[in-house]
């Protein structure tokens, strides 16, 4: 049996849905610029390169609708224009400052000013606004296995009592992602790894073959999983099941790992922080926020960013990854007959927004695969290499990636308000569904609408920002909002009178999931 080091990337990527709010949109705009289009950009040097490469990657449904809306799109671009022109006065400000520092900081500014026109052209002109083409494009070359994950990247493990949610949630998701990329997906990315016994039957239920679970979801497994994380299970159900490497993990998101190199840029160190107000009018305009404007001028220890210096640090930390997996695997291969795994699941934002190095890193990874012998793939391909018959039948434990490792994220004090309000709403639309089976016109239009509002309230980055008291008013009126649309439709249902014009206004504001059929919340007989 091939022993070869078998490593296998999974990228999650998910933004909540946020449209026409400049002060919370911005995030979503740092990513494309610092993790979607850089990361394409790899993709792009590998497939030339004649350069190997294999990856799983969960675009969430909700960031497909956030990416094909027309508004995204052209704010984005209103958005990279105003960094370019204030990149034209960074370059003009740095080039009049004095000192030993002045030097480095003019080389920044414009290489910041160059990157940002390229961003544009390569968002604008060469993906013509649409980057999930170019997604669609590698996962039909064979780079990329797309796996499915819940519409509004909902924890799941909370909403087991109420099966219509789960299923409203998983049944967006195939058909948004039937629609933008053509393709029945076989794996299903737990969002926030969240497992609890009982979901591999919604799995199995979709047709799904495999999903992830975090490592202590082994370790702590009914039985213990004796292969530990190297090696999938299976459930009672039928569904195969991997785990991520904790410490290939460690090493690429941890609070001690690669990312924390005094070398690296400060991400939170930012001229839009620093400079006076008024140097910054360009770029925010009327808004009293400040805000990221992508110049950032300081490496982590505090001394000016050396850019060349952080690219030869990133590309040693993938030798040194790969070295560091290569040993663990063939550890472990002496203990077992079958191919071990370091399975390295994170989140898009970890290359690129949070770790300005890291789409290199990935890039670095992959050539130096090629040529120290270790294999790199999806984890659909490692599983068809695999004899289903031998793998043991576990119960995985309850687990996330969150806080702890288990609920404590999405359900504290500070959040768990929420899921009372939430759970009516669930059993309402329910109701709802059964009530209204074949409705057509403005009801319809209003029972369509009644979902989005719903699967956009399950959101787990809302709470998830409330538990980490981040923009806490912010995403406590986003949730609040969310089910007072709700329940505005609910009640105009009941009284048999829609606004007509209310309707309207919120269909455009929440123009999530356009195709979206308020019938999924059905009860399945």
């Amino acid at each position: 049996m091939n022993k070869r080091p078998v490593i296998s990337i999974v990228i999650n990527a998910h933004i909540p849905w946020i449209i026409n709010d400049p002060v919370h949109e911005k995030p979503v705009f740092e990513s494309l610029s610092e993790t979607y289009l850089p990361l394409l950009e790899v993709f792009e040097r590998l497939d030339m390169d004649h350069i190997p490469f294999h990856i799983g990657l969960s675009i969430t449904p909700a960031l497909c609708s956030l990416l094909s809306e027309t508004r995204m799109q052209r704010r984005y671009l209103e958005y990279m224009t105003a960094r370019i022109e204030f990149g034209q006065k960074e370059v003009a400000r740095t080039a009049a400052l004095q000192g030993i520092s002045a030097e480095p900081l003019q080389k920044l500014a414009k290489h910041y000013y160059d990157e940002a026109i390229e961003r544009r052209i390569q968002f604008s002109e060469r993906y013509e606004r649409n980057i999930l083409k170019i997604f669609h494009y590698y996962q039909k070359k064979g780079n990329i296995e797309l796996l499915a994950t819940a519409g509004t990247h909902a924890f799941l493990p909370l909403y087991m009592s109420k099966a219509e949610a789960i299923q409203a949630q998983i049944e967006t998701a195939i058909s948004v992602l039937r629609f933008h990329f053509g393709k029945y997906p076989l794996g299903f990315y737990l969002p926030e790894l969240g497992w609890a016994p009982g979901v591999d039957a919604f799995i199995r239920a979709y047709n799904f073959g495999y999903t992830i679970c975090d490592t202590h979801a082994f370790i702590l497994g009914n039985p213990a999983a004796s292969k530990g994380s190297f090696y999938p299970v299976k459930t009672p159900a039928g569904v195969f099941i991997m785990a991520r490497d904790f410490y290939a993990v460690r090493d690429i998101t941890g609070e001690e790992g690669f990312p924390c190199a005094k070398e690296y840029r400060d991400n939170r160190k930012d001229a839009g922080f620093d400079l006076p107000r008024e140097a910054l009018a360009s770029f925010i305009g009327k808004s009293s926020c400040r805000s990221a404007t992508g110049y950032k001028y300081w490496a982590r220890d505090k001394t000016p960013y050396d850019r060349e210096k952080a690219l030869k640090t990133a590309k040693l930390h993938a030798r040194e990854f790969l070295n560091k997996q290569t040993a663990r695997l063939q550890e472990a291969s002496t203990y077992m007959e079958e191919t071990p795994l370091c399975l390295c699941a994170i989140d898009a934002d970890a290359l690129g927004r949070c770790w300005y190095e890291g789409p290199l890193f990935l890039e670095t990874l992959f050539r130096e695969a090629v040529h120290s012998g270790v294999h790199c793939v999806s984890p659909g391909e490692y599983l068809y290499d695999q004899d289903g018959s031998r793998l043991e039948t576990v119960i995985p434990s309850f687990s996330s990636s969150g806080a702890g490792g288990y609920a404590e994220t999405w359900i504290d004090s500070s959040n768990d308000w929420i899921y009372r309000h939430i759970e009516h709403a669930i059993e309402r639309m329910t109701e709802l569904a059964e009530r209204f089976p074949n409705e057509s016109g403005i009801k319809e239009r209003a029972l369509n609408q009644a979902a989005r509002e719903l699967l956009l309230a399950q959101d787990s980055y809302l709470p998830k920002r409330l538990y980490y008291q981040e923009n806490t008013d912010y995403n406590t009126n986003e949730i609040e909002n969310d089910l007072r649309n709700f329940t505005t439709i609910y009640e105009s249902l009941g009284s048999s009178h829609i606004s007509t014009e209310w309707l309207t206004k919120l269909e455009r504001f929440h123009h999530i999931f356009p195709h979206i059929n308020y019938r999924i919340f059905k009860k399945k007989r």
